[in-house]
């Protein structure tokens, strides 16, 4: 029998790097609930034309990386590789339009078949959040201001820097559209082959490809600021005023843009020299046409999402839980009275390990092994009177005290 073991791209989160990943998740709720936010779930599959329609038929997650496979019923489903098309769907499945603006986050496991790298794996967490309903840029500003606020409640802001760009509405898109294939068609040969029929069919995702010669020819590649027209620019202006006014700082990057189709007006990436090549841990922006193109009407909406594991490896300090209180029974007639004695200080919200068997030396030694702050012994005779014995394990004091004041000793 050959050795059982995870499928490549997939791993098992436990110990310290669960409880960085949980304190992500936590932090990220905490933060945009303050906002308004308020937490949905959306199922793990969709119908495969959900993520195929909306995140453009050029892009790799649809070209490469998508999950999908047939029901019995002979539909295609897959695997969600992202948040926003599902919250979105949602969103007008579930008739959420008549109650503008809506705030939603989420947090839950992605799934994209990619080669594996260092915070970057097969099935992944991604916390995000979308707003709805709001076309003005103060929803630029209040989404960029929560994405800022939550990485600075991780302690990252030393670590991560804002990128920010515009790419304008469709008629500035359009504009740059010309420009950008012109100068392309120019360097036809010296494209991957991606990329010369992402040239036909969406050119701008040549601009987000990782092939290094691809690379070299958007180094010099027109930049998207020339080509914004007066509306788009005092859009993006705003977005910056509002962010100077806050505090916030950021980098305009004029390369930056978004691997999806649904972008528009401000992007935005929270970016890190920290984890190699793929350094983006957050990224963002407006999608004013994506619901509409969903079938939901003219709303505006924009959003950011991060790869929690990514954002968790930057966590430098150990996320440790609270030191527990070990019990130890000292003999098998009082292990019920100690069962009892542990479920009592477990309700008071003390962490307790119950300790199950072996002698007094080992029970302690364990208690030490676990990181006890005190060990709460329970003896036949103490018990008799009504005490037990608590010692506390980083001075070795130890005392008898009554059984109804144990937490007070504790604390």
């Amino acid at each position: 029998m050959s050795k059982i073991q995870n499928v490549r791209g997939t791993y098992d989160l436990y110990g310290e790097a669960k409880r960085k990943a949980k304190k992500v998740i936590a932090a990220g709720s905490e933060v945009v609930e303050k906002y308004g936010f308020e937490e949905i779930e959306t199922p793990i599959f969709e119908f495969t034309e959900v993520f195929s329609r909306n995140l453009g038929d050029t892009s790799d997650i649809v070209t490469k990386e998508m999950y999908c496979f047939q029901d019995r019923g002979g539909e295609s489903l897959t695997l969600r590789p992202e948040g926003t098309a599902g919250v979105v769907r949602s969103f007008i499945s579930e008739g959420m339009q008549q109650n503008l603006p809506v705030k939603l986050y989420y947090a839950g496991p992605m799934f994209r078949y990619e080669r594996p790298q260092k915070g970057r794996q097969r099935q992944f967490t991604q916390f995000g959040v979308e707003l709805l309903g709001v076309e003005t840029p103060q929803a630029d500003i209040e989404v960029i201001s929560m994405a800022y606020e939550f990485v600075e409640k991780l302690g990252l802001m030393g670590t991560v820097t804002v990128e920010i760009n515009s790419l304008g509405d469709q008629e500035s898109r359009d504009a740059y559209r010309t420009k950008l294939v012109a100068y392309l068609k120019e360097h036809y040969d010296e494209l991957s082959e991606d990329s010369k029929t992402r040239l036909e069919k969406n050119p701008l995702r040549v601009l987000d490809s990782k092939e290094e010669c691809d690379k070299k020819v958007v180094e010099n590649a027109p930049l998207y600021k020339d080509s914004l027209n007066e509306a788009s620019t005092a859009f993006f202006n705003q977005v910056l005023t509002g962010l100077d006014k806050l505090g916030i700082k950021y980098r305009v990057n004029n390369r930056l843009v978004r691997g999806l189709d649904y972008y528009s007006h401000t992007v935005f990436e929270l970016v890190t020299d920290k984890l190699g090549a793929q350094g983006t841990v957050l990224a963002g922006g407006r999608y004013d046409g994506l619901v509409e193109q969903m079938g939901g009407g003219k709303v505006s909406g924009i959003g950011w999402a991060c790869g929690v594991e990514r954002l968790s490896m930057l966590l430098e300090a150990d996320v440790s839980l609270p030191r527990p209180i070990a019990l130890i029974p000292v003999t098998e007639d009082v292990n019920l009275a100690a069962l009892e004695i542990a479920y009592r200080l477990r309700k008071a919200g003390l962490r307790v390990e119950q300790s199950y068997g072996g002698n007094m030396k080992k029970r302690l030694m364990k208690a030490n092994k676990v990181n006890a702050s005190h060990a709460v012994i329970v003896g036949p005779d103490e018990l008799s009177e009504g005490k037990v014995t608590i010692k506390n394990l980083d001075s070795g004091e130890q005392k008898t005290v009554d059984l109804n004041t144990i937490e007070k000793e504790i604390n």
